[in-house]
């Protein structure tokens, strides 16, 4: 259990009431170790994400992952802030596939800013995005070009991670409507060409399934037009991260949505709701 920062003890602390609930009515135990990750591993340990942290999720069956970050922690180096130990924690339990889902329940539609007449047509969505790829994994640095100084991060995927998340999106789709939208940006990037050829070539396995595409400006739009639309949404770890952000805002909060960090097997980490603390 990582509670992390700010608003992420309180919610763990709910999360774990409810893990308790659920062990009764199946009759099963949780047992709960906490460690610190985030703000306070800072403040603790000097690090974001000791190593007796990730150590300790691996031990585990899943980890229940709080929010991390906070005012206090923000003029720090980029590899010293707090948002590290979440990419501490992907890359070094292999959580390739991230789920978060966006519904709108009935009784909470008020709290979508989109007009009634669009909520009212039904909003149930499933993002499937890459976690540990992409641009947030690939070669950075600065350095100093004709005397200015430059900074670069590298957008770089291969077929593997591309087929893996794939699958994913595919058999999650098999279990719900059975539609997937793939989210590029092949007109341009050539990542993108290659996470097209590659996602259409995984859809050859699953012909029961509706595959379509959409540009990420466009797919951008389409959420807050018509949000029905959708039934599971693949794409890559930059364009997933705009994106789930915009979906869980027309459900009304990022607050409000869960999300799940996967591998191929059945370990997990699961967050109750979704967001950095602040």
């Amino acid at each position: 259990v990582i509670p992390g920062d700010g608003i992420g003890v309180d919610i763990v602390e709910e999360a774990m009431k409810v893990l308790g609930k659920v062990g009764e009515k199946y009759n099963t135990k949780f047992n709960f170790t906490k460690v610190k990750a985030g703000g306070c591993a800072i403040d603790a340990f000097g690090e974001p994400l000791p190593k007796e942290t990730l150590d300790e999720c691996k031990k585990s069956d899943a980890v229940l992952l709080g929010a991390v970050g906070g005012p206090k922690w923000d003029n720090l180096a980029g590899d010293k802030r707090p948002e590290k130990a979440l990419m501490g924690l992907r890359g070094g339990l292999g959580l390739f596939a991230n789920l978060r889902p966006a519904k709108v329940y009935d009784v909470l539609k008020s709290a979508s800013p989109l007009k009634q007449s669009i909520i009212n047509k039904g909003v149930d969505l499933l993002v499937v995005r890459e976690l540990t790829g992409g641009i947030y994994f690939g070669k950075r640095g600065r350095d100093v070009q004709d005397g200015i100084n430059s900074a670069y991060d590298t957008e770089r995927y291969n077929v593997e991670e591309i087929k893996r998340i794939a699958h994913t999106a595919f058999k999650a789709a098999m279990k719900r409507n059975k539609k997937v939208t793939s989210v590029d940006k092949a007109n341009i990037l050539e990542s993108s060409r290659l996470w097209r050829e590659t996602v259409t070539e995984v859809a050859k396995e699953y012909p029961e399934v509706e595959l379509n595409y959409l540009y990420v400006d466009n797919a951008a739009m389409q959420l807050v037009r018509d949000p029905s639309q959708f039934d599971v949404i693949v794409t890559s770890n930059l364009f997933g991260d705009i994106l789930t952000d915009e979906a869980s805002m027309v459900t009304g909060s990022i607050g409000m949505l869960p999300s799940a960090s996967l591998r191929n097997d059945s370990f997990g980490m699961y967050e109750p709701i979704h967001g950095s603390a602040p």
